[in-house]
């Protein structure tokens, strides 16, 4: 079958499915959730065998690639996908809440509530994780879902699916959940083009994919997952905290877009704190570029250019930048950032409460690391994306995000003059 063609009947079977969808009650959604996770754990060596095969290939045209640890799956990440979606089933459904109501001043009774998106598409690179994710979080929410994922992880994501599909089809309708087999770029190509069929798209991987898909998408898209995160340190800042920050942010997961890309750092405190800070950064195997000043102050770092600022590095690369002023530190995140997180290291209330506000991010930090927006540590039990924009949806995207809203009114014959 030709990718449009595939693409077309698999979004056609999963837009159909999504009207049964939402006739599900609760409980039901809830035990094919549970399903699900105890198909993936029965499943465990047969989607470890696929990932296998999909590290073996990528690792040989690729090798040393960061994107390795995103790829990789074992046994204590596919218990993690399990209990993430056990964490969905627990969450409260969001489909019928009543987000407000009234009465008009002609009698009319009217509710607005939550509803299904109906049938969301998502792209998305290297992470089989993000496919389990994506599934518990669309069926809770009583949407169908239609998936494509990278040519580097395609035995592995289709290993999930099947898994997924087949420990819960005797609960929900089977075609509620399609996964595009192809890695033929022009299946992209065919769900940018499905107007009328999918309701939502997201995309989840590089610029590259992300820019793509925004620039030429006739159907919605919800922008997500660059990452070129900041940490500044400021002139009140105490230098182990803001020591243990830097290194978990940049050194804990560097291919993962909440990780640290870029420091700055008051220049009254960088004699004294970033020294430490770059011994220990380089320990761990860190590369240092920098701005003049950096450089002056530590041997050995490369040059950072424009193109180092605007780059999210997903390896073990990090931009150092000597800042005089809280405003000049703002301007350059503001400047180069990518509105996703962004964090500030002080003891300084006033100074934080301005970061807090000046910053233009779906997620600003006080004295912690960027690496915490992540759907599950925010409480939504996985998320399907965090978007960067600011329409819709910004930030982790989990239930309530998968949803819309509808206005229910309810009369008596009333007819209007």
């Amino acid at each position: 079958m030709e990718p449009e063609a595939e693409v077309r009947t698999k979004a056609e079977r999963a837009k159909r499915a999504s009207t049964q969808l939402i006739g599900l009650s609760t409980e039901t959604k809830n035990e094919a959730l549970l399903a699900m996770a105890n198909g993936l754990e029965a499943g465990c060596q047969t989607i470890l065998d696929a990932n296998r095969a999909d590290m073996d290939e990528y690792s040989l045209q690729n090798p040393g690639s960061p994107l390795l640890d995103r790829l990789m799956l074992n046994q204590p990440r596919i218990k993690a996908m399990a209990d993430g979606i056990r964490e969905v089933s627990r969450l409260p459904d969001p489909v019928g809440e009543i987000v407000d109501g009234m009465r008009t001043a002609d009698g009319l009774e009217i509710s607005r509530v939550r509803v299904p998106l109906g049938l969301v598409a998502i792209i998305y690179e290297a992470r089989p994780n993000v496919t389990a994710d994506a599934v518990s979080l669309c069926i809770k929410s009583g949407n169908s879902i239609l998936l494509r994922g990278g040519s580097e992880a395609i035995r592995s994501n289709g290993a999930i699916v099947n898994a997924l599909v087949e420990s819960s089809r005797h609960l929900i309708p089977a075609d509620s959940i399609q996964f595009v087999e192809t890695a033929d770029r022009r299946a992209v190509g065919a769900m940018l083009l499905a107007r009328g069929l999918i309701d939502l798209l997201i995309p989840r991987g590089g610029s590259g994919l992300i820019g793509h898909v925004v620039e030429n998408a006739k159907v919605p898209v919800i922008e997500t997952g660059v990452g070129n995160c900041h940490i500044y340190v400021d002139e009140s800042a105490k230098l182990e905290m803001a020591s243990d920050i830097v290194y978990n942010a940049k050194v804990q997961r560097p291919a993962i877009c909440n990780a640290a890309k870029k420091l700055l750092i008051h220049s009254s405190v960088a004699q004294t704190h970033l020294p430490e800070m770059a011994k220990r950064l380089r320990g761990a195997g860190v590369v240092l570029k920098g701005c003049p000043r950096t450089r002056a102050l530590i041997s050995g770092v490369g040059e950072a250019t424009e193109e180092d600022w605007q780059t999210e590095y997903l390896d073990m690369r990090l931009a150092v930048k000597i800042v005089d002023t809280l405003e000049e530190a703002i301007v350059h995140i503001n400047r180069y950032g990518s509105k996703h997180s962004e964090a500030i290291v002080t003891e300084d209330y006033d100074r934080a409460q301005r970061f807090l506000r000046d910053v233009d991010a779906a997620a600003v930090y006080v004295n912690a690391s960027t690496r915490f927006t992540d759907g599950f540590l925010f409480g939504m039990g996985a998320e399907i994306g965090i978007s960067t924009q600011k329409l819709h949806a910004r930030g982790p995207m989990a239930l309530r995000e998968l949803t819309t809203t509808k206005y229910l009114v309810r009369g008596k014959g009333q007819v209007r003059k």
